[in-house]
């Protein structure tokens, strides 16, 4: 019997039964894949097409402006143009840099190098352009170019620069209020969604999506432009004048604690006269620390009599120098009788007289009323880079420290520290914590008030009067006399401090003058603050800083419109 016939590996019936196997199981494959592609994974793939269409641009937010109080502009956000391209879509990045280059005036080689970065999407070519420069730009038609809208920020006048501050190319603060209020006045950016063919090209009647960014909060100062403009006038007239390393003055509303100027000035170098500071630089009043000199000797006498030790009248002997554990300390003026009461000592800034005045207070109570003025803590403004100043733990007191601290030496302070000091005197013994923001503004016209500090007590009503007087006996005939104002009764004190090393010379000084107006009802206090005055008026205070306080407590009364004590007209323009 013949066994049945099979197919053999050769035969044609063979080769057809496996081909049909291979079919079925490519079908099978496709099919699967098709699955996969059109079910399970068909999001991922359609993402995938869709970023090879789309293309996503982040729009950045409008900065929101600073203003003065009276509405001034000190920061705006003015709109650019900002040239982008996709470095995958750019055809041929040597030839576009040679085009863009000139126009962007920006490196033709740097350029074509950025547009040949296949592996990205999106590179900067130009930020922040003109209008015309867009318009050129534009009209090359470059595929895998564009244009996207930013905004560029100016500073009009330049006024307070280092207290506003300024914004990187990003828009985002890196310095003054800048930085401190950047949440507020960054915004939240938008977002540009276009679809475009393979060559860049945006396609007619294709997908544009915006999602519109939000514009940030607007800052409302307490800072007045037009003070603040004649303050740094007057300072940097007076740091020519006096050959000074550089100065720095405050002004205060002393009812409200609202700073109504803020100004540092730098002296002349050899290629530039003496100008106001920069916004790269710091805001020398909040950040830069100084020994105060006399000016604190106001903190000394406040707080022997508020500790019920000393009244004005009280007498204390006044010989012309104290040898204290080998440290020599000696009045400037050598002429003094050998015994004042305190307001004599006060009036004619004795050190001697002041040592003494200290010793009956002994170190604790010194520096509790040091701490209590506000000495060691911030000023409660939180400004970036704020100083506390330099202050002695109680325990760390030397034999010297009751001597010399108490007459502003070995103690180191900011300019906003000290008018603090003067500013609860004139408040009656209570603090007037100061302000720089007076609120925040939404792009809707919503405004936030800014929160306002609790005020505290530091001296009596009595202790504060009785000191106010003596201060308005050192600007009637003391060492303040140039501080005076036509028509207003003025309180102050002049400060003198030697720089360190105190024993090397050439010596360095620090001149400052510190007091408020009017005297009878105090309104306004104010400081000024001179580094290392060398001209011809010499390196006191009396005779460098007083007189420049003067012209300025005169502009800020016109400003404020304060009437004089008594009868009379406003100061003439200082």
């Amino acid at each position: 019997m013949r066994p049945a016939w099979k197919p053999g590996p050769n035969s044609a019936r063979y080769r057809l039964a496996a081909l049909l196997v291979v079919l079925v199981l490519l079908f099978v494959v496709v099919g699967v894949r098709l699955v996969d592609v059109q079910a399970m994974s068909s999001e991922h793939y359609a993402a995938l097409g869709a970023d090879q269409r789309f293309r996503s641009v982040e729009l950045a937010a409008e900065r929101g402006s600073i203003f003065d109080r009276t509405g001034a502009d000190l920061a705006v956000s003015v709109p650019q143009q900002t040239i982008w391209a996709n470095p995958q879509v750019v055809t041929d990045p040597a030839g576009y840099a040679t085009q863009l280059a000139p126009l962007l005036g920006v490196d033709e080689a740097d350029l074509a190098a950025r547009l040949a970065q296949t592996d990205k999407g999106f590179v900067y070519v130009a930020r922040k352009v003109d209008d015309e420069t867009a318009i050129r730009v534009a009209a090359l038609e470059l595929a895998g170019v564009d244009l996207v809208p930013e905004t560029k920020r100016f500073y009009p006048d330049g006024v307070a620069a280092p207290l506003v501050g300024f914004v990187g190319t990003d828009n985002d603060g890196l310095g003054g209020l800048e930085s401190q209020y950047e949440d507020a006045l960054s915004g939240r950016p938008g977002e540009l969604v276009v679809e475009r063919d393979p060559q860049g090209r945006e396609l007619p009647g294709g997908s544009r999506e915006t999602v519109e960014a939000r514009r940030g909060r607007d800052l409302v100062l307490t800072l007045d432009r037009a003070l603040q403009y004649r303050v740094e006038q007057i300072l940097t007239e007076e740091v020519t004048a006096t050959g000074s390393k550089g100065a720095t003055a405050i002004v205060m509303d002393t009812q409200t604690g609202d700073i109504l100027s803020m100004a540092s000035v730098d002296g002349a170098t050899d290629s530039e006269p003496a100008r106001p500071a920069t916004a790269s630089e710091q805001n020398r009043p909040l950040t830069n620390v100084y020994e105060p000199g006399s000016t604190n000797k106001v903190v000394t006498v406040a707080a022997a009599i508020d500790a019920g030790l000393v009244n004005p009248d009280s007498w204390f002997e006044t010989p012309p120098a104290l040898v204290i554990d080998g440290t020599r300390f000696e009045d400037v003026e050598s002429d003094h009788p050998s015994s004042m009461t305190v307001a004599d000592i006060v009036r004619e800034s004795s050190n001697v007289g002041t040592i003494k005045i200290a010793q009956t207070l002994g170190k604790e109570r010194f520096d509790a009323y040091l701490r209590a003025f506000g000495y060691g803590t911030g000023s409660g403004l939180d400004y970036p880079g704020e100083s506390t100043g330099i202050l002695l733990p109680v325990e760390e007191y030397n034999a010297t420290s009751l001597a010399s601290m108490p007459i502003g030496n070995g103690i180191a302070i900011t300019p906003m520290q000290m008018l603090d000091v003067f500013t609860t005197i004139a408040n009656g013994g209570e603090t007037r914590p100061p302000r720089l923001v007076d609120a925040t503004v939404a792009p809707d016209g919503t405004r936030r008030d800014e929160a306002t500090a609790p005020s505290r007590r530091v001296v009596s009503p009595e202790t504060a009067a009785a000191v106010r007087t003596m201060l308005e006996g050192v600007v009637a005939d003391g060492t303040g006399t140039n501080a005076a104002v036509e028509g207003y009764r003025v309180a102050g004190k002049t400060g003198t401090a030697r720089k360190p090393p105190y024993d090397q010379p050439p010596y360095r000084y620090t001149a400052s003058f510190a007091g408020f107006a009017p005297a009878s009802s105090p309104r306004l206090s104010a400081i000024v603050v001179f580094d290392e005055p060398t001209g011809e008026r010499g390196f006191l205070a009396a005779q460098v800083a007083a007189p420049a306080f003067s012209r300025i407590m005169a502009a800020a009364l016109r400003s404020e419109r304060v009437p004089p004590d008594g009868a009379g007209t406003l100061p003439a323009t200082p």
